[in-house]
């Protein structure tokens, strides 16, 4: 009895002990196994940026990964750069999904797009979105590209109003205006132009932004504004889900003289 006790006794001692080292070691793992670190909260740091070499860095970028990638990395990439952390952790190849519309869907201009996104990373969400709203309204209005790349493929491109935000509708306008098709290399170097003047107009405002003197100048025109008076939220038919519009004549060519009386 005495010799079975102790055998039990030395039995259930090695199975605690094995416990013990397990526990132990199991502890010691967690305790060695590294910390996921939380991604800093938005708006990340922002220094100045030089204009051209941000438009120069969206040009370059374009025609790695289109225009979406192209307008954030122009942006993104000149801060990776001058900061370092946390923008060289930031996965700006995730941004390629948004060339020609979004897989080539022809929706938003990617170059929108990108700046949008590097917008509301760098930008309080209030800020953010007048900074967007002007940029926004400036590339519908404005006859793009502004800028010329330093070492373009072309030594010219046409340029044209697009009243639209949307791909499909930008390229029509500029393939019509330009008589170039829009699968020639002279379409594909006007989006890398294009998207090199918004990455630049973008630094401009959030430099204005950084100090101090942006003032958001954006207005829906009249012509807009009377639509949405209708159509808009509110309005006497309220069919229209939009707040901003640079023009509505644009896709809807089918509105007569006498609207809305006729």
């Amino acid at each position: 009895m005495e010799t079975t006790t102790r055998r039990q006794f030395l039995k259930g001692m090695g199975g605690a002990a094995i416990g013990l080292v397990a526990t132990t070691g199991a502890a010691s793992l967690l305790s060695c196994s590294p910390k996921v670190k939380a991604a800093p909260g938005v708006p990340w740091p922002y220094k100045p940026l030089d204009p051209v070499a941000v438009a120069e860095r969206a040009y370059a970028a374009y025609s790695e990964g289109g225009c979406m990638y192209g307008a954030f990395e122009g942006l993104i990439g000149e801060l990776r750069e001058k900061i370092g952390a946390p923008y060289d952790s930031f996965p700006a190849v995730m941004m390629k999904y948004g060339a020609a519309g979004v897989v080539g869907w022809g929706t938003l201009c990617g170059s929108l797009n990108g700046a949008a996104a590097a917008i509301y990373l760098l930008a309080e969400e209030k800020v953010a979105k007048s900074i967007i709203n002007e940029v926004f309204g400036w590339y519908g209005t404005q006859a793009l590209p502004t800028y010329q790349p330093k070492q373009p493929k072309f030594p010219q491109i046409p340029t044209s109003v697009a009243n639209s935000q949307l791909c499909h509708v930008s390229v029509t306008t500029w393939s019509k205006t330009s008589g170039f098709k829009t699968g020639s290399p002279e379409r594909a170097e006007r989006c890398a132009w294009v998207t090199a003047s918004v990455a630049k107009y973008v630094a401009e405002l959030l430099n204005q932004q950084s100090n101090g003197t942006f003032k958001p100048a954006f207005a829906v025109s009249s012509d807009v504004s009377d639509c949405l008076s209708c159509h808009g939220k509110g309005g006497s038919v309220e069919n229209v889900h939009t707040s901003n519009q640079t023009s509505c004549t644009v896709c809807h060519t089918d509105i007569g003289k006498g609207h809305p009386n006729q």
